[in-house]
C-alpha cells in the first residue's frame, strides 16, 4: 500500500488555470503564484513588498525552485497576475485545499453527543477588506470556517454586508452538512437559511437579536418576565480569569417556546449572560444574548451548546483578526478589479498551510520562515526535485 501523499498548497496552486494568452508568457504561471505565496509566508504584506522581497532573494529562489531564469517577475507582472486570475477557480482550489486539510483533522471543532454522535462545528460570517475598500469599491467576503482549527472551507464575495443573507445559501449549496453544526451571528438568523441547513442534513446554532422582533421579544419575555419552569430549565455556569478581567458566563436553555417561535426545527431557546469584572478598576459589564438551536437535549448537553457558542468566535479570533493584522490584509491598498479577493484567497491558503504545520502563533511563524527561503518554499511543497 502506497503511503498517503502529504497535502501541500503547491499542488492546489497548480490547478489554477493560466489566464494569459499564449504569446508573452515569460514566466511559468505556477511560479508566479508560488512566489506570491512564499512572500506572504515570509511576512510581506503588499504586492510591492512581495516583488521587492523576491528581487532581494532571487538567487535563493531560483536555485531552490531549480529554475533556468536569470531574474524573477517584476512588480507589474505580479499585479497583472492577481488582477487576471480566475477568482472562481482560485477560490475553488483554495477551498479544496482547506477541505483536504480539514478531512485529515477529524478532531478540531468536534464533540461527541449524548448518543455517541460526532458533531463538528463550523462558523459562517463575513468580513470587509478595509484597505481595498478605502480606495475602491467595497470588498466584502463571506467565509465558512471550521471551529477551533480556523481552516477556511469556502469563501466568496458578496456585494455588501447585508448581502450575506443571500450569499449564505449559495455558500452552503451542494454541501453535505450531515454531522455538522453551523453557527451564525444575528444578521444571519434567517428562517430560510436554517431550513436549508436542516434540509442538507445539518444543525444550526444562531443568535437572535431585534432584527427578528417577534422571536426576540418572545425569548426576552420568557427569560426576563416569567419564572422558568424548574423542570424545563437547564443551566450551565463557568468562570475564567485572564487579560485583567474575571468573566462569568451562564447559559440557560428552555423548550417552552419551541412551538411558539415557529422556527424551522428549533429544539431549544437560549439565554447567554456574560458578566465581566475588570480586576484593576472593579468595573462590571454584563451582556445578555439570545439564541436558537436545532440541537435537542436528547442529543447534546447544555455544556456542548456552550462549547459551540464559544467556538463560533474562532472565525474572528483565529481567522479574520490574523488576516487583518498579522498578514496585513487591512494594510494592503490593492483595490483594482478582483485583485483584493485574489490576495485574500492566497492569504487563506497560506494561513491553512501554517495551521496545518501546527503553528498557533502566526506572527512567530512568519518570523521563522522569513529567515529561510528554503523552509518557506518547503512549507508550500515547492523546491527543486
Amino acid at each position: 500500500m502506497e503511503p498517503q501523499r502529504e497535502i501541500v498548497l503547491m499542488d492546489y496552486l497548480a490547478n489554477i488555470p493560466d489566464p494569459r494568452g499564449v504569446r508573452g508568457r515569460r514566466y511559468e504561471w505556477l511560479i508566479i503564484l508560488v512566489i506570491l505565496c512564499v512572500a506572504l509566508v515570509c511576512g510581506q504584506k503588499t504586492i510591492w513588498a512581495m516583488a521587492h522581497w523576491a528581487f532581494l532573494h532571487a538567487p535563493e529562489i531560483i536555485a531552490a525552485l531549480g529554475l533556468t531564469l536569470r531574474r524573477l517577475p517584476s512588480v507589474v507582472t505580479f499585479y497583472r497576475a492577481v488582477r487576471k486570475v480566475s477568482i472562481v477557480e482560485l477560490e475553488r482550489c483554495m477551498a479544496a485545499y482547506g477541505q483536504a486539510v480539514d478531512a485529515q483533522d477529524p478532531v478540531s471543532g468536534c464533540i461527541r453527543g449524548l448518543r455517541g454522535e460526532l458533531l463538528r462545528g463550523q462558523a459562517v460570517d463575513g468580513k470587509t477588506l478595509r484597505g481595498a475598500s478605502a480606495h475602491g469599491e467595497l470588498v466584502h467576503l463571506l467565509s465558512l470556517v471550521r471551529h477551533e482549527s480556523s481552516v477556511t472551507l469556502a469563501q466568496e464575495r458578496v456585494a455588501q454586508k447585508t448581502n450575506e443573507i443571500t450569499g449564505v445559501p449559495h455558500l452552503l449549496a451542494g454541501r453535505d452538512l450531515t454531522g455538522t453544526v453551523t453557527t451564525k451571528d444575528a444578521l444571519l438568523s434567517q428562517r430560510a437559511i436554517d431550513r436549508q441547513i436542516l434540509n442538507q442534513g445539518g444543525d444550526y446554532l444562531t443568535v437572535i437579536k431585534r432584527n427578528q422582533p417577534d422571536s426576540w421579544q418572545a425569548i426576552d419575555q420568557l427569560f426576563r418576565a416569567t419564572p422558568l419552569d424548574p423542570t424545563d430549565r437547564q443551566v450551565y455556569t463557568y468562570a475564567e480569569k485572564g487579560h485583567g478581567r474575571l468573566e462569568r458566563r451562564t447559559l440557560v436553555s428552555s423548550t417552552e417556546l419551541n412551538q411558539y417561535v415557529r422556527w424551522p426545527g428549533v429544539q431549544q431557546v437560549l439565554q447567554r449572560t456574560c458578566r465581566r469584572v475588570n480586576t484593576r478598576t472593579g468595573e462590571v459589564e454584563e451582556e445578555i444574548t439570545y439564541g436558537l438551536t436545532s440541537l435537542s437535549r436528547e442529543r447534546v448537553s447544555i455544556q456542548h451548546i456552550e462549547q459551540f457558542w464559544r467556538w463560533h468566535w474562532t472565525i474572528e479570533n483565529r481567522d479574520h483578526y490574523v488576516r487583518d493584522v498579522t498578514l496585513g490584509e487591512d494594510q494592503c491598498q490593492v483595490h483594482t478589479g478582483s485583485a483584493p479577493q485574489a490576495l485574500a484567497a492566497l492569504r487563506n491558503g497560506v494561513l491553512i498551510a501554517l495551521r496545518h504545520q501546527g503553528w498557533e502563533n502566526i506572527a512567530a511563524a512568519l518570523r521563522h520562515y522569513g529567515a529561510s527561503v528554503q523552509k518557506a518554499l518547503a512549507l508550500l511543497g515547492a523546491g527543486a526535485t
